[in-house]
């Protein structure tokens, strides 16, 4: 009985043995696992305390590291960087590093935010089979998200915000049937929403915003449990999203919806926070919103939204902000919301309310502004409603006929100086879809790239009012005249900045609002408009510093149609017109590289030598500093533009180096350098390829886009990382950009 109870023990000692022995062993490998993480993270600061001695399971957590386990596997990793943080070092390799992240097999929860993470997400993200939770927030992924997501069949929340991903949402993403949250915000993801996201029944938050989505937003209606719509900062409309009763936020500002917010919206009992501001809404106003039971946050500001508000209206006491600014709202401001300021911020300048005169525009203007786009407003003395009808037809009908004649007397003349007769003119309104025949469209010259894939979207129009022309030109002052042209004069009033101070921010800014500009004209109207003969001084800023496209030199008519390629542009040289060669959109993304030079350098370029003087400057430079990294077979080797982009991502020196003061002295002084280096040597990559004299080799337009972007998220990343050491850059001393423009 002894041997007996001997032999148990030993047997029952070997199997407890074995089993600590694989438990450490398990633990030893799944450690060595996380030191191969920390070192793909090129050692970053929140992982200082990582090393062979760490007890990853009963470590202390933290603000910026979590390693959670259950039965001594790892099932949750949370490592958060400092906020801004640069790409990481040229030799990263995002597919090597989720190759490591696969070796920890039970890992339920992933949280990789700011750590400089980029290239394209692998699709081998699906090894990590029992994901739940997927957080990659502030990094540099680029391109397109991987169908290989959707194998993630377990996942409840899906993050991929501030990044650069690119390309529409994948239809497969329906599959994950578990969702919860999807978080896509501030990409560079584009093109219409797929419909699938209306079968994601498990869903309660969809953030969308800043993005490039076009189109109709998908029925949503079928989403019983979404809470949180935010659809922010694209070009989604023109109908008001369908969605649940249960939505408690929705933001759709900074879109094209404009087909009438529905009656539905009054049974949305936990509705909070309801933004619809600077879109183009044309209807009545719903007061109705202001009482909803759980309303605190109410935005229409910039739409076209009549109606007759009276003081007597009701409005839920919880109300925090209201803004009501900038519509063709008349009467009287709700009492409700005035009763107590302290508790709540009420605007609702820009309108024809009678509460504050002075921040208020006169009855007649909402009155003339509403029939302009073709709504009879409310009327305060409906009695007399007729008479005013009748005097304002009578009226129009005047102008119009005063209009058509002066029209057939220019067109005469027009038609007599020539002695030949031209073409019809080309007009680009909202209606245009419906004008053209069937012949444009048989003819491939004449459909963009866009409208082939269903891009089309034709810009609507407003009809301004006599008294705001008169307003905006000073009484037609000559003095006011900022452009002439065979068409007439340009006018506006308080809107170029050419000589506003401008930091390096507000420049890239700019630099990206010329360049949607363009890809707007190639790919957005039928047909594409290209040889546009840009140049800076066609280029306006508004009161935002918004860029706008404002030029003579466009060819939407059929005179300056006949000028493309044999005629130089106003204000241009005959030596920047000869550089200026087929295929038609590379002429415009020339002109681009132009505009962007001066943007870097801060003065005018009139001849084409002083052109390719910089541009060979700038690429001496380049070739410079890629022979002190690869040698001279690296440097004699000419980068293609693709190429380019996987140089951006490449950690910076924390000194400053040589190359970096060749470039510093190239720019604007103005800026006082108060820019990222990476950012400026993006921006001047970016410009040589433009400037390419072979038009083959220079990049698309959407190319060009996507670098811009990249150039801006590196630069504000620069930004916050010089804000968190404690002393603010010098960007914020408001600089002055220095193109003389005339």
């Amino acid at each position: 009985m002894g041997k007996g109870f001997s032999h148990a023990a030993v047997t029952v000692l070997v199997i407890l043995t074995s089993l600590i022995w694989h438990s450490e062993q398990l633990q030893s490998s799944q450690a060595q696992t996380l030191l191969r993480i920390q070192a793909l993270l090129n050692f970053p600061p929140a992982l200082t305390g990582w090393n062979n001695e760490t007890d990853f399971c009963n470590s202390e957590t933290s603000s910026t590291v979590t390693v959670v386990c259950y039965d001594d596997s790892i099932t949750q990793l949370h490592i958060t960087g400092k906020k801004g943080f640069p790409p990481l070092p040229r030799n990263f390799s995002i597919d090597s590093f989720v190759t490591t992240l696969a070796r920890l097999p039970s890992l339920k929860v992933l949280t990789l935010v700011s750590h400089g993470l980029w290239g394209p997400l692998p699709g081998k993200i699906a090894r990590l089979s029992n994901l739940e939770i997927l957080n990659l927030t502030s990094n540099f992924f680029d391109g397109a998200i991987p169908q290989e997501v959707s194998y993630l069949s377990n996942l409840q929340t899906l993050v991929l915000d501030g990044n650069l991903f690119s390309g529409q949402v994948p239809d497969a993403l329906s599959s994950l049937s578990l969702l919860v949250v999807l978080s896509l915000k501030k990409n560079l993801l584009d093109g219409p929403l797929p419909d699938q996201l209306g079968s994601l029944e498990n869903l309660r938050i969809l953030s969308l915003s800043d993005n490039q989505f076009i189109g109709a937003v998908p029925d949503l209606s079928n989403l019983t449990n979404l809470q949180v719509l935010d659809l922010e900062n694209n070009s989604l409309g023109p109908q008001f999203p369908q969605v649940g009763i249960k939505i408690v936020t929705l933001m759709l500002g900074k879109n094209k919806f404009r087909y009438g917010i529905p009656d539905k919206v009054n049974s949305y009992f936990q509705l909070e926070r309801l933004d619809v501001s600077f879109n183009r809404f044309v209807e009545p106003f719903k007061p109705s919103i202001l009482s909803l039971p759980s309303i605190t946050n109410l935005s229409i500001e910039q739409n076209r939204f009549t109606g007759l508000l009276s003081e007597d209206l009701p409005c839920n006491d919880q109300l925090e902000f209201v803004d009501l600014s900038a519509n063709l709202l008349t009467g009287r401001l709700p009492s409700c919301l005035l009763s107590d300021p302290k508790k709540r911020v009420v605007r609702y300048a820009g309108n024809c309310l009678t509460n504050e005169i002075n921040s208020q525009h006169p009855y007649s203007f909402c009155r003339t502004e509403a029939l302009a786009v073709g709504i009879i407003p409310h009327h305060r003395k409906p009695k007399h409603a007729s008479k005013v009808v009748t005097a304002l037809s009578i009226t129009g009908g005047i102008i119009a006929g005063t209009v058509l004649v002066v029209l057939m007397f220019l067109l005469t003349r027009k038609v007599c100086d020539k002695r030949v007769k031209a073409p019809p003119t080309r007009l680009i309104a909202e209606d245009a879809s419906t004008r053209y025949t069937s012949k444009l469209y048989s003819d491939p010259r004449h459909i963009a790239r866009a409208v082939k894939l269903g891009a089309l979207d034709i810009p609507s129009y407003r009809t301004f009012s006599l008294e705001e022309l008169e307003a905006a030109t000073n009484s037609f002052a000559t003095s006011s005249v900022m452009g002439e042209g065979s068409h007439g004069q340009f006018s506006p009033k308080h809107e170029r900045h050419g000589r506003q101070a401008l930091n390096w921010s507000q420049r890239i800014a700019a630099a990206i609002g010329i360049a949607k500009g363009i890809k707007f004209l190639h790919t957005r109207i039928i047909p594409g408009v290209f040889s546009n003969h840009l140049k800076t001084t066609d280029i306006l800023l508004d009161q935002n510093l918004v860029a706008k496209i404002c030029s003579y030199n466009l060819p939407l008519l059929a005179e300056n149609m006949e000028k493309v390629g044999d005629q130089i542009s106003s204000g241009g040289s005959k030596e920047l017109k000869n550089a200026r060669e087929k295929p038609q959109e590379q002429l415009d993304v020339y002109d681009f590289g132009v505009i962007l030079l001066e943007i870097i350098v801060g003065r005018p370029l009139s001849t084409q030598t002083q052109v390719q003087f910089l541009r060979d400057q700038i690429i001496a430079e380049e070739n410079k500093e890629l022979s002190k990294e690869g040698g001279p077979a690296e440097a004699s080797k000419k980068p293609t533009y693709k190429e380019t982009i996987c140089f951006h991502k490449k950690q910076l020196p924390a000194s400053i180096t040589a190359d970096e003061e060749a470039r510093k002295s190239m720019v604007d002084s103005a800026v006082h350098n108060a820019y990222s280096d990476e950012s400026l040597k993006t921006m001047m990559e970016i410009c040589t390829r433009c400037l390419l004299k072979n038009p083959a080799e220079r990049p698309s337009i959407e190319d060009v886009l996507w670098n811009l972007q990249f150039a801006a998220q590196v630069h504000d990343a620069w930004l916050e990382s010089q804000s968190s050491d404690g002393s603010p850059p010098s960007s914020f001393q408001s600089p002055r950009l220095q193109i003389n423009v005339q």
